[in-house]
């Protein structure tokens, strides 16, 4: 299959599984999504949903947040894991909004990745889902599922966001970012995959991967 077929049969495919897609990180506005995004690096969204609303009780705004101390921040994002870079990255970034932006959260790369604790995909991320900017954040569901789709060479996420953003229209960027985690969490998995229930990989994937998982099934 050609990857222009491919293509279109994987938008075809998640169109029809997610006509409404929604977004795994619960916020309500541009900093809190900014902040749940950074505090899910290395965790799950499911725990992250649990510890903001504790956090954003007590700072809801970078105002707020500027108020409690570092090590505040820290006893209650401390579930989460990471909480000594996560609680210095929330204090610091909101002094800088406050600083530079107003308090509003910019809307750009360059300034979003100046922020302490904000990496690419975290910038990419609050472009797309904050302020619908196309992007492609790839996390390890997208790099796996386009490795094992044959989209890309797997080598890094780095390459995985250049081919994604090649292969795919740009207007469905947004959309497919958060189609396709939704995929890899129900149909794609790392552990436990079952590939005659991953229609997609069973028809598009690398065909010595999906012979090696067929033959595993079988023995």
């Amino acid at each position: 299959m050609l990857k222009k077929e491919k293509v279109e049969f994987i938008m075809q495919t998640l169109e029809t599984l997610y006509p409404e897609i929604p977004i795994p990180l619960d916020h309500t506005d541009p900093y809190t999504l900014l902040i749940a995004v950074l505090l899910s690096a290395q965790s799950t969204d499911v725990r992250v949903n649990q510890i903001t609303p504790l956090l954003f009780a007590k700072a809801r705004r970078p105002e707020d947040m500027v108020k409690l101390t570092v090590d505040e921040i820290r006893d209650i994002i401390r579930p989460v894991g990471l909480s000594p870079m996560k609680s210095k990255g929330i204090h610091g970034l909101s002094e800088i909004l406050l600083e530079k932006f107003e308090g509003k959260v910019p809307q750009s790369y360059e300034a979003l990745e100046a922020l302490p604790a904000v990496g690419h995909k975290t910038a990419a991320v609050v472009l797309s889902q904050a302020f619908g900017i196309p992007a492609f954040p790839v996390d390890t569901h997208i790099h796996r599922l386009l490795y094992r789709w044959g989209l890309t060479n797997g080598k890094n996420v780095v390459q995985t966001e250049r081919d994604a953003k090649r292969l795919f229209p740009k207007e469905k960027w947004n959309d497919l970012h958060l189609q396709i985690i939704w995929y890899g969490r129900e149909y794609c998995p790392a552990r436990g995959w079952d590939i005659t229930k991953d229609p997609i990989t069973l028809k598009v994937g690398r065909r010595p991967l999906v012979r090696k998982e067929l033959e595993k099934l079988n023995s």
